[in-house]
């Protein structure tokens, strides 16, 4: 039924404009028609973003429901599924290095593009594939494209919305743990209901098509990060003590999730739970972190000291591993709930991202070395804690692992939740050509 109230049909519009497209709403500042251009422009800018950041885990967390039956199908060896488990750390490392590069280069819009037709190239032929090397190389090509959409994406919210950085990244990081929780606990329904796990991978290709749309049209409209007269670069920010905390923090938070989301369905399956019920515990923690990604980025951008908000999120990774250890199986949901509220300390990562730098460049530039150094540095810890395990058969000193890792973990992040900017820290800002 229509409302009775006149005008009241626009409310929600008025919101948008008010809370996220700000600046097409100045009255005074230009005409109807440009208003207009550039609201639109701004929405699709809005959208393209929500449906790339859905995409961005999907080739990396897609694999491990439907590891064994690949590994069965392809005869694929323990060392070339150890690899293939070890591939996002690498290509974030490699590739997202490069991409503060590709976008000065080619244009931010564009390599938006090309990294997301990497995406659904990668993901649609290694559905294909017929050969475990073949299969590694495209995962590979999949896993570079998302690579580089991951560092480009905060200095795209820097550049198009630089006074909504905080609600613009809870908007873009609530889609990343939807496209995270659905690739855990979609993959396997979607295998048994089509023709095996090809159909459960290549589903994901049809996902990162529709993505692709929006930046079709936004690359005609393509733009450097900043007409500045400087450029920032990736060794500028990699002298800087707030880029190495920055990084610091990254590897941290990053080696405790992939640890829990690479090894913790072992750890149930090993303390009584089935296969289906292990998985849906790591189901619960990656769920949870769907409304913590909503509410935290805005929650960050409205305090000028963060210290408070990051050291509460960060303390629930000592209790759900004390938990763990001491009672893993009865109260094993408590836990999950837990650890999953600590893994939402990467969405407060990326929100500091946004919030250290003054500039969409320098935006870019710290994306690069937090994201690159700090996957590097984050695919120890899985592959630690696997020799532990094997060494050991349990779980004790692996929980002692990641508790120990909790402190430098929220020491570093006392210090990156300080108000600062990385282009205060640079020492020197060469020109551009």
């Amino acid at each position: 039924m229509a409302s009775s109230k006149p005008g009241a049909s626009l409310r929600v519009v008025d919101v948008v404009h008010q809370h996220i497209l700000p600046e097409a709403c100045e009255p005074g500042s230009e005409s109807i028609d440009a208003m207009g251009e550039r609201w639109a422009r701004q929405a699709l800018v809005l959208v393209g973003l929500v449906l790339l950041a859905i995409n961005l885990r999907t080739a990396a967390v897609s694999v491990a429901p439907v590891l064994a039956e690949i590994r069965r199908d392809l005869s694929m060896s323990a060392s070339t599924a150890g690899l293939l488990t070890s591939l996002p750390v690498i290509a974030f490392a490699g590739f997202g290095a490069a991409a503060p590069w590709l976008a000065r280069r080619v244009g931010v819009h564009r390599t938006t593009l090309v990294a997301l037709l990497a995406v659904v190239a990668g993901l649609a032929a290694r559905a294909a594939a017929r050969d475990p090397i073949l299969f590694l190389a495209l995962s590979m090509l999949a896993l570079a494209g998302m690579a580089v959409a991951n560092v480009l994406i905060p200095s795209l919210v820097k550049l198009h919305f630089p006074d909504r950085v905080g609600i613009v990244t809870a908007a873009y990081t609530t889609a990343l743990a939807v496209g995270l929780t659905g690739a855990l606990t979609l993959t396997v329904p979607i295998a048994e209901a089509g023709d095996g796990w090809r159909d459960g991978l290549g589903i994901w290709a049809l996902v990162a098509l529709v993505a692709v749309l929006p930046w079709l049209f936004l690359m005609r409209h393509d733009q450097d990060l900043e007409p500045a007269a400087h450029v920032v670069r990736f060794g500028d920010v990699l002298r800087t003590r707030l880029g190495l905390a920055m990084a610091g923090f990254f590897a941290l938070q990053s080696a405790q999730a992939y640890i829990i989301f690479g090894w913790f369905a072992q750890l149930w399956r090993d303390h009584g739970f089935t296969a289906r019920d292990a998985g849906l515990l790591v189901g619960i923690l990656a769920a949870v972190s769907i409304p913590m990604s909503l509410w935290l980025p805005a929650a960050l951008a409205r305090r000028e000291n963060q210290r408070g908000l990051l050291l509460t999120v960060a303390a629930c990774y000592p209790v759900a591993y004390v938990g763990l250890l001491v009672a893993p199986h009865d109260l094993a949901v408590l836990w999950a709930l837990l650890a999953g509220i600590g893994t939402t300390t990467f969405p407060i990562i990326l929100t500091l991202i946004g919030l250290r730098a003054r500039t969409p460049q320098g935006t870019a530039a710290l994306s690069g070395v937090t994201q690159s150094v700090g996957y590097l540095l984050a695919a120890v810890g899985p592959f630690v804690v696997g020799v532990i395990y094997g060494a050991t058969g349990g779980w004790g000193w692996s929980l002692v692992l990641l508790l120990s890792l909790v402190v430098p973990l929220m020491l570093l992040g006392a210090y990156v939740a300080r108000p600062a900017y990385i282009e205060d820290q640079l020492t020197r800002v060469p020109a551009a050509p």
